[in-house]
């Protein structure tokens, strides 16, 4: 024997080229032939970065635009570029924050409704349009964002680890007192 070891054989996989799918939630008026009266999207760090999420979402923003449907947009994510779906530069300095909802009815697509979210907030209730003559649906998104933590079983999350983008400063000094406060004294540094 010439001390060779003989390979195994690989099995070879052929995988598909998955394509991009984001959850997002409709309301439909069901009395008008199924026609979709507002969408509500929570972003994700796709939708914010350059490639084929993007350009997908920015495609669906200008359908429902289009065809006059209401939209909501979430944005708890710190990653990606917030500028790629949202023009930043229109809100003033002294409104921006960390999160951001924004609320924009099909009959003025031109007028954005935004609800700055600071970090040291609570979440904001806020007003997601229906049909037309139909009053706001209120949405309590520290209610919703409170019972996913609760469900999610986020309990075991390791608040010593430095967090990925890093907080700004008066962010990271709430953050460290918040913590401090509930008894995960850990620095987030």
């Amino acid at each position: 024997m010439s001390g060779a070891l003989a390979t195994t054989e690989p099995v070879l996989i052929e995988l598909r080229d998955e394509p991009i799918t984001e959850a997002y939630l409709e309301i439909i008026d069901t009395t008008s032939g199924e026609k979709v009266v507002t969408a509500i999207e929570l972003l994700s760090p796709t939708n914010k970065r350059e490639g084929d999420g993007n350009d997908l979402y920015v495609r669906k923003q200008r359908e429902y635009r289009i065809a006059k449907v209401n939209q909501a947009e979430i944005d708890l994510t710190r990653t990606g570029n917030r500028d790629l779906v949202f023009p930043m530069n229109r809100i003033p300095s002294n409104h921006r924050a960390t999160y951001l909802a924004c609320i924009r009815r099909g009959t003025v697509p031109l007028k954005i409704e935004v609800y700055p979210m600071p970090l040291s907030q609570p979440l904001p209730v806020i007003a997601v349009p229906l049909g037309i003559g139909q009053k706001d649906a209120p949405l309590d998104l520290q209610a919703a964002v409170n019972a996913c933590y609760f469900n999610g079983r986020y309990g075991d999350i390791d608040y010593s680890q430095p967090l990925r983008p890093t907080l700004t400063q008066p962010d990271a000094a709430w953050c460290e007192n918040r913590l401090k406060s509930l008894g995960l004294n850990q620095p987030l540094s």
